[in-house]
């Protein structure tokens, strides 16, 4: 009888007195003590509430019972898809909403709603995924700054992809430790290609020197990851560059004249097929035309294939001399080896990219000896 009152008052009251009448029976709903019929009336007239005409009377339902395991699910699926002053109440803190609830209101949301979805306490995997997958930065942004979201290392990865150009975005991945090598080489390409838009690059740089320069940088920056990550982190991380098209002759040699030994071979077992174990025996004691077999199954061609095997050759020997600079000595021996041949193409471009790594590692080797001689005389 009491809620059939209500319901006449409503239909004249104003919408200030429609607004605290709605509060105080979302208050009463769960926390008095009802009969199973009381109940059912009170749920009904809350769910008459949600179309009222003033945002403010469905406000004040949703701060009443949005909180509470005990309220209408209904009522808090409707308040949910309201709009987004009203709908933050329920999106944010309702422990009522199931993550494939979450996931439909990501996909059929504004971008509002997936940054209330992106603020809740506690974000599963499966829900993190649908944001990654369709949100804007400041969702994203919202997202990784939530300690209590547990995100995927695929979904992370799905961020750099789609947002790694934006700073904020690739700063706070990268200051994450659970952000995966392949994701770390997509956010090294963002850098490279925006270095390459820069309108003063643009202006002094000759394009296609500038396009080579940011392509090398991009080769550094993956061949340091891939000094960096775990054995098993290795395959995931080739098998995307071989996708990506990064898995390129001058990638191969660069890795290879740094000694990233352990990423280099996993390349190898990805683009040959061979077993693991018997690529790096080959790699490792092989004899000569073994090593060149092995890298032109891997499609490196003949010519090419030449050095490379010098190349794997000179990393045994560097190996064993500890006080040798790994990639100064394997790309000052290979020119030395090469350098009086006359190359063209392919074997000439290659030879020009080991050159300039001997340059920069000599620039490197010049700039640590000049801040030592420096401080000793400090």
């Amino acid at each position: 009888m009491i809620v059939e009152a209500f319901l006449r008052w409503v239909e004249t009251a104003k919408a200030g007195d429609r607004a605290r009448a709605a509060n105080a029976l979302g208050r009463a709903y769960l926390q008095s003590e009802m009969a199973a019929e009381e109940r059912a009336a009170a749920e009904m007239a809350m769910t008459f509430l949600l179309d009222d005409p003033s945002p403010k009377v469905r406000l004040a339902l949703a701060e009443a019972i949005s909180w509470s395991p005990d309220a209408p699910r209904a009522v808090i699926l409707s308040l949910a898809a309201d709009q987004p002053e009203i709908a933050s109440h329920a999106v944010t803190c309702s422990p009522l909403l199931s993550d494939a609830d979450l996931v439909d209101l990501a996909a059929g949301g504004s971008e509002i709603t997936r940054m209330l979805i992106a603020a809740r306490g506690m974000i599963s995997r499966p829900v993190a995924a649908a944001l990654c997958e369709i949100s804007e930065e400041e969702a994203i942004l919202c997202l990784l700054e939530n300690e209590g979201a547990v995100i995927a290392p695929c979904s992370l990865k799905r961020i750099a992809d789609r947002l790694g150009h934006h700073c904020e975005v690739r700063n706070l991945l990268l200051d994450r430790g659970d952000l995966p090598a392949d994701a770390r080489q997509l956010l090294a390409q963002h850098v490279s290609i925006a270095l390459v838009n820069l309108p003063l690059a643009q202006a002094t740089i000759e394009p296609s020197r500038l396009h080579r320069i940011s392509r090398e940088a991009n080769e550094a920056a993956i061949v340091s990851i891939a000094g960096e990550i775990t054995p098993r982190e290795i395959s995931d991380l080739v098998e995307h560059l071989r996708v990506s098209g990064h898995l390129t002759p001058s990638f191969l040699m660069h890795a290879l004249c740094s000694g990233k030994v352990e990423f280099f071979a996993g390349a190898i077992v990805n683009l040959t097929g061979c077993e693991e174990r018997r690529v790096r025996s080959i790699l490792a004691t092989g004899r000569m035309h073994a090593v060149r077999a092995l890298y032109e199954s891997a499609g490196l061609a003949r010519e090419i294939s030449v050095i490379f095997v010098e190349a794997t050759l000179l990393w045994r020997e560097a190996s064993k001399n500890l006080s040798a600079t790994m990639l100064g000595d394997v790309c000052g021996s290979l020119l030395r080896r090469f350098r009086k041949h006359t190359a063209q193409g392919a074997v000439q471009e290659l030879l020009e990219m080991v050159e300039r790594l001997h340059i920069a590692e000599q620039r490197q080797h010049a700039r640590a000896y000049a801040q030592v001689t420096a401080l000793a005389a400090a």
